[in-house]
């Protein structure tokens, strides 16, 4: 099946996810897969293509590259297909998009230093070939440059494919909202938002520049091809107004409306937001399964303000929802749904003993449990899922809590050297010194020395041994695992490995639990929640033919940056306003994640207050649709490996 509107003649036959083909809000060519390395390996396979084509031509293949987290997944691909397919890149041209200002070649931040790392370094491409705008060029000179850069794409005969990513601020290369659509290759001062974005990468954003270099909006328009790449539920937003919005300079991607050949190629969360995926119902027919009408009636209510039992045959009909009555009234679907929702609700996670566990989401044997919770980083569990710990330690359940990784890059160099220093005050040693020395010489974007990064390391650990106390866990019941792809000292992580996942299995086989945690918050599909989900998925996959796991069931919380739609919850946990203060107070142990965390996000509150104020808003959400009301509510999906 190929998807293409009459303007977009696209060079891959893009495969969509899903049953739904029609596209009448659309506005730009779209393709949606079900994960982001299905995704980039077709976007790769068009690349490669595109330059066999032209090399079977003797020409030369003109490509417009694109840095960020997005493509990391194309170029490991083209690399892959350079080193076992024969492909070459000797005819191949490269410009790409953008750099920052000032920025050395040689630093690790540097786009020019991100391409031959990802790219560059591991094909045979001409380095005369390769072209990044230049961060070091002086500011009287910069005008003349961006002219000189503009006009070398149009001597080699413009760009035969541009790959695009897209922020937040609807920015593809850094066109900040307000960019003129007949605008060059430029200096720009970058958006305060798209700085927010990059902090990570540059551990904090007063490290981050604020003007850049980029190609304009007309260099990108002029390519012969646009591919742009959107991954991860933060971006369905600014992708919903980009393809079905009106064309405006406040949303600079939505110019590629007017492009005769672009395709938008994104993931299941990146288009979640997009009318045909939201609300199928009222772009055309559909097929009601038992998830869509859980949505659709959601939906309804919120539309309507209404609670689910309070629900007519006239709501429906009037929000394009009439088929569903054709299986019964109004009544029996909203029972149904209401017994549905009503049946998430528990106060015990780990299961009622003793109890009639029919209606219940969880099995009520047995009576105590091996519960593993696995937390990405040192505060994930309390974050995520804390008023759950607390009820699972309360009831008497055998809890076990696993840190994934270290999470020392995100201990800020001033906590690091506050400690070293009370260290040497009380016993006054060489290697206290050498961290003091280290911290204090560390020169911008230099990865922490190792004796550094292990203390970060056990500022955390400290602060997790703190907050597993506070909820009357046993330190025994601690595990640490360091997973070796995080340890790297930078923002950058190494894939997932054999190596991690037979830590993985280890800790799983030694403990055999009957329930496990795990983070489902996959936002950024290139985070560590996403790593370390992985790790979790490929060790259950190794273990699978252990007897145990015939009776061990996943639960999948998510953390500080989005919770589950109310139709996907299959368990909610109440807490009551005594175990909210609780939950705080044990967040509060993570002292180095709090006042100036160094990867704070687009969100300026704290952890705590964000994970608070998005459980008061389930448990309101469940009240607005006829539920009782609670102070604050967790909730789970079951991932059902078996």
């Amino acid at each position: 099946m190929k998807i293409a509107s009459a303007k977009s003649p696209i060079s891959i036959d893009y495969k969509p996810v899903g049953q739904f083909e029609e596209t009448r809000y659309e506005k730009i060519h779209n393709a949606i897969f079900a994960d982001s390395n299905h995704a980039s390996i077709k976007v790769a396979e068009e690349i490669v293509e595109l330059i066999r084509n032209k090399q079977s031509q003797n020409k030369t293949c003109v490509l417009g590259l694109a840095t960020g987290s997005s493509p990391i997944r194309v170029y490991e691909e083209l690399v892959r297909q350079h080193k076992e397919e024969g492909l070459s890149f000797k005819n191949v041209i490269t410009f790409n998009l953008d750099e920052y200002l000032p920025m050395e070649k040689s630093n690790i931040q540097s786009y020019h230093y991100f391409m031959h790392e990802h790219l560059f370094n591991h094909v045979d491409i001409p380095a005369e070939s390769i072209h990044i705008p230049d961060g070091t060029a002086a500011s009287e000179d910069t005008a003349a440059y961006c002219l000189a850069y503009d006009k070398k794409i149009k001597e080699f005969g413009g760009l035969d494919f541009q790959l695009l990513g897209i922020g937040r601020t609807g920015h593809v290369g850094f066109n900040e909202p307000g960019s003129h659509y007949n605008s060059g290759t430029r200096v720009i001062t970058l958006d305060h938002i798209t700085r927010v974005d990059a902090a990570p990468s540059f551990l904090g954003i007063d490290n981050v520049p604020r003007k850049a270099i980029t190609m304009g909006i007309a260099t990108v328009r002029k390519s012969k091809r646009i591919v742009l790449l959107g991954w991860g539920q933060n971006k369905a937003d600014i992708l919903k107004q980009t393809i079905e919005g009106e064309i405006t300079s406040h949303v600079p991607a939505t110019y590629l409306q007017n492009h005769d050949n672009c395709t938008f190629v994104l993931d299941t969360g990146a288009g979640s937001e997009l009318t045909r995926n939201k609300t199928p119902w009222l772009v055309g027919a559909c097929k009601w399964t038992e998830e869509l009408k859980a949505k659709a009636i959601i939906w309804l209510c919120d539309n309507t303000g209404k609670t689910i039992l309070s629900l007519t045959d006239k709501d429906y009909n009037d929000n394009g929802m009439a088929e569903l009555l054709l299986e019964g009234d109004s009544y029996d679907l909203n029972i149904s749904m209401f017994n549905k929702l009503q049946h998430s609700i528990t106060g015990w996670p780990g299961g009622k003993p003793k109890a009639d566990d029919t209606y219940r989401p969880e099995r009520a044997t047995p009576d105590k449990k091996r519960v593993i919770i696995f937390s990405p980083h040192p505060d994930d569990d309390v974050i995520s899922m804390g008023g759950t710990f607390d009820r699972l330690v309360e009831q008497g359940h055998e809890v076990h809590v696993v840190y994934q990784t270290s999470g020392n890059i995100a201990v800020s160099d001033t906590d690091a050297r506050k400690y070293a220093e009370i260290a040497m005050q009380i016993n006054p040693s060489d290697k206290a010194k050498e961290i003091i020395d280290s911290i204090a010489q560390k020169r911008e974007s230099e990865v922490d020395s190792l004796p550094v990064r292990k203390l970060k390391g056990n500022i955390r650990k400290g602060e997790s041994y703190a907050a597993t106390r506070y909820v009357g866990l046993e330190d025994t019941n601690v595990h640490f695992l360091d997973l070796p792809f995080y340890e790297t000292g930078t923002i950058k992580k190494k894939n997932l490995s054999d190596a991690d996942v037979a830590i993985m299995t280890e800790i799983i086989k030694e403990l055999k639990p009957h329930q496990i945690y795990a983070a489902g918050d996959l936002a950024d599909p290139h985070g560590t929640h996403k790593v370390c989900l992985d790790a979790v998925f490929a060790a259950l996959e190794e273990l699978k033919s252990e007897p145990f796991l015939t009776d061990c069931w996943v639960w999948l919380y998510r953390g500080a940056w989005h919770e589950w739609d109310i139709h996907e919850i299959e368990m909610c946990v109440p807490m009551s306003p005594a175990q909210v203060i609780k939950k705080r107070n044990a967040i509060f142990a993570h002292q180095s994640q709090k006042d100036g965390v160094m990867f704070q996000g687009d969100d300026a509150r704290e952890f705590w207050m964000r994970a608070e104020e998005r459980n008061k808003d389930t448990a309101n959400k469940y009240k607005a649709l006829g539920m009782s009301a609670y102070a604050a509510m967790e909730a789970f999906v079951r991932y059902k490996f078996n």
